[in-house]
């Protein structure tokens, strides 16, 4: 299967006739799973465990289906170590407030990457004033990328937390997380891994990273949005207690007491999102269909292609790893003396749809010294003529720049 097979499922790009470099933002989502949605809405709705009868026992199957489906798509060891979200924003912020809260004190550090997404960073520096405990970071280096003398100089004894993206939002580079969650372990600290950015476009199992958390969106890989992942490992997150209240999380309540009911359904309180779960199971099975090391390969040959052909023009600066060996997904880069938001209006004019401003990273950016960035996303419905026409584009925004450049 190729991309250009794949971008027949994929009726609103051709339906727009766009070059569509915004999937780290949201990835369009396939017939197919447009199609599942529409089934479950036309022959399986209800609420699921709310009811005896049979279109409420079957919605529940559905929904307790798509937790499988996640459940062997990152490995974890049971259906029961995924609770269901929004997005992993809520993920992120539910172990902030469920774990972080109620574990860190004063004097305990935790440490993030400078690269973090605002929902792994803004949620910690929350858990630090509310604690006494100190927020500090690990900075990359000219390449975009940890050394491991950072890593070690900054995960110590003392640290409790270790948040870290698998892949940059910004950037693009892949996180040694397996050897960051080891060295975490080592001192004695639980490491959270935010994988939006790396599960839709690279294989993910989180017992062979060894993660304590592990957060990402469907939004991102396929699925419909509203619909998110929180995986925890057992001993954890039955000693958490609940972030929400009401609805289907409760066992018993009495006029001064609540018990609780067992993981994962402790966490998800209220009517749940049962679309986002069906679309995020069927995207999961396109996926799988697709193959994780086919996804792999086809956004490696159009990193590569893209990377090139950016290289090539003397007025676009790129930033982030240049061996794609630690590079996925984006590419973030700048034309000279041009506003990425000017840049990102001109590209727009010739139906090339990327990114620009400062992609939920402040304080990455800040670090390298940059306000905003333009950045192409790409995934597998993309072609290496979605490259030609940004390249075009860019020659374009070039020439409509060009006495202030």
């Amino acid at each position: 299967m190729t991309n250009y097979d794949i971008r027949k499922d994929f009726k609103i790009i051709e339906n727009n006739k766009i070059a569509y470099l915004d999937s780290g933002a949201t990835t369009q989502k396939p017939t197919q799973v447009i199609d599942a949605i529409r089934h479950y809405y036309e022959s399986d709705n209800a609420n699921p465990h709310r009811g005896a009868y049979k279109l409420s026992i079957k919605a529940t199957e559905v929904y307790d289906e798509a937790r499988e489906k996640v459940q062997k798509f990152i490995n974890a060891k049971k259906p029961e170590n995924v609770v269901f979200t929004r997005n992993a924003t809520e993920s992120l912020n539910l172990i902030a407030y469920s774990y972080g809260l109620n574990n860190i004190k004063e004097g305990d550090k935790i440490v993030l990457s400078i690269m973090e997404h605002h929902s792994n960073l803004v949620p910690w520096q929350n858990v630090c004033k509310k604690t006494g405990a100190t927020l500090e970071y690990m900075y990359v280096n000219s390449e975009g990328t940890l050394d491991e003398e950072e890593i070690n100089k900054k995960i110590v004894p003392g640290v409790k937390i270790v948040g870290i993206t698998q892949v940059s939002n910004v950037l693009g580079t892949i996180n040694p997380v397996k050897e960051i969650v080891k060295k975490a372990h080592e001192v004695g600290a639980i490491a959270v891994v935010d994988a939006s950015q790396s599960a839709p476009h690279i294989k993910v199992d989180v017992q062979d990273l060894d993660a304590d958390f592990l957060a990402f969106s469907g939004h991102k890989m396929l699925s419909p949005l509203g619909i998110g992942v929180l995986y925890g490992k057992e001993n954890l997150l039955e000693k958490m207690p609940p972030f929400l209240f009401g609805g289907d999380m409760i066992e018993y309540v009495y006029e001064q007491d609540t018990t609780y009911a067992p993981v994962p359904t402790k966490f998800e309180a209220g009517t749940q999102n049962v679309e986002g779960a069906v679309g995020l199971g069927a995207a999961i099975d396109y996926l799988n269909n697709v193959k994780m090391e086919n996804v792999e390969k086809i956004e490696k040959e159009l990193m590569k292609y893209a990377m090139d052909e950016l290289s090539k023009l003397d007025f676009v600066t790129i930033y982030g790893p240049r061996d794609l060996s630690k590079h996925a997904g984006v590419i973030s880069f700048n034309v000279n003396k041009v506003h990425p938001h000017d840049v990102a209006s001109i590209l727009d004019s010739e139906n090339v749809c990327i990114r620009s401003g400062n992609h939920c990273a402040q304080p990455l950016l800040r670090y390298m010294g940059l306000d905003s960035t333009c950045r192409a996303s790409f995934y597998i419905y993309n072609t290496k003529e979605d490259v030609d026409r940004l390249i075009d584009a860019l020659y374009k925004t070039k020439k409509t720049f060009e006495k202030w450049m």
